[in-house]
């Protein structure tokens, strides 16, 4: 079988995450939904999503196709049932599509044309922007647990302070030296050639994927996620960092989600908790409008290539869309659209042709291209967010 993974009816709920990347590549835990889905049926997944990302995430279909929505993350049930699965059939749970097996994985599901296969057992899914780092704690032990099976840690250096070492996997290259490691709540995961600098605090859950930096004297609160080639610095509690982002200085992040190509300047800090503790409402792409998130603790949802400069502010839930710069005193709103240029004081539109720039530079320190596939995306989401920025 070949196998795709749909973006499905969750996208919109996604975004400003989803503007650049399909469902399945949303990092939560240690791997992306994708990287998840490979590691359990061993074989690749392309995807099924918007046309205008479709260049950079083709569709690759063949005679025999199973297309799964990427909301869901797989489990040894899950895929076993998946696996199962042939030609004109669809998993099904409490009337939601699950997975279909189809020789015309580009045509939109209908139940009509599929026969219904039961599934009974538990499943993990991520339907809100929320649910990438209220979730991230359960989806790291899952991922913990799938990547070092059989495996054995490489030598952690007699300079550190651990609890529960048998909870710390150190991959290839990594690096820790006179830092304190507690995995009591949760696993700490330092990957291929990432480093944790010295006098760094760490309380489990933590992912610190491939090349990513702990920065010293960096205080970490779990489940939090750095995604390659991240680094984090300060203090953080319950963060995830897709990829390629920087919060690399003293300030506060916590409960939060930071997309791929971000940067928090100097001091920083976001509120996780409203003054008069009421539950936090985030705004909603799918809605239009301000979503109740039924959590008390809830940061900021930066979307990818957004800045911020020094000692900037963020009101508990806040949304910064895609190519965003944000400087100045005082709190920007807690909306705060694509391509937008400004802070407290008022915003102008951040032009393209500027933004461009800005991500080619970025880009350029690690040693990456912007290319045309990353421009027309941009291009593309410049459009798409146009009337939310009514200033």
């Amino acid at each position: 079988m070949n196998y795709i993974i749909a973006d499905g009816t969750t996208r919109n709920a996604l975004l400003p995450f989803t503007f650049t990347r399909p469902v399945a590549d949303i990092r939560v835990g240690i791997l992306t939904v994708r990287e998840k889905w490979e590691k359990w049926l061993g074989t690749s997944c392309s995807s099924k999503t918007e046309a205008y990302l479709s260049k950079k995430f083709p569709l690759k279909a063949t005679d025999a196709n199973v297309v799964i929505y990427g909301q869901y993350l797989p489990n040894k049930a899950l895929v076993e049932s998946i696996r199962e699965l042939k030609v004109g059939e669809a998993l099904v749970s409490e009337g939601k599509p699950l997975a279909y097996a189809t020789v015309h994985p580009e045509n939109d599901f209908s139940f009509s044309d599929y026969r219904s296969v039961s599934f009974k057992g538990d499943i993990m899914q991520i339907e809100y922007t929320w649910d990438i780092f209220s979730k991230n704690g359960e989806a790291l032990q899952a991922d913990f647990e799938l990547l070092t099976a059989g495996r054995k840690s490489q030598p952690l250096s007699g300079t550190n302070q651990t609890v529960n070492p048998e909870n710390i996997f150190l991959e290839e290259g990594a690096k820790v030296e006179f830092s304190i490691l507690n995995a009591s709540t949760g696993p700490i995961y330092i990957g291929k050639n990432a480093e944790i600098m010295e006098g760094c605090i760490v309380r489990g859950g933590l992912a610190l994927c491939d090349n990513a930096v702990l920065k010293m004297g960096a205080k970490i609160y779990g489940p939090t996620t750095a995604g390659p080639y991240c680094k984090l610095g300060g203090e953080v509690n319950n963060a995830v960092l897709f990829a390629y982002s920087n919060k690399g200085h003293d300030g506060f992040l916590g409960n939060s989600v930071l997309g791929e190509w971000c940067n928090l300047g100097a001091d920083t800090n976001t509120s996780n908790l409203k003054n008069n503790y009421a539950p936090v409402r985030l705004w909603s792409y799918k809605t239009e409008g301000f979503a109740k998130t039924g959590l008390q603790f809830c940061g900021l949802m930066m979307g990818d290539h957004s800045k911020c400069g020094i000692d900037t502010m963020f009101n508990t839930g806040t949304v910064i869309g895609v190519s965003t710069n944000i400087f100045g005193s005082g709190f920007p709103r807690n909306f705060v659209p694509s391509f937008s240029w400004g802070g407290a004081s008022g915003f102008t539109t951040f032009l393209p042709k500027k933004a461009f720039e800005v991500a080619t530079a970025m880009m350029q320190r690690r040693g990456m291209t912007f290319d045309e596939k990353e421009q027309g995306i941009l291009e593309q989401v410049f459009e798409l967010t146009k009337k939310w920025r009514n200033y």
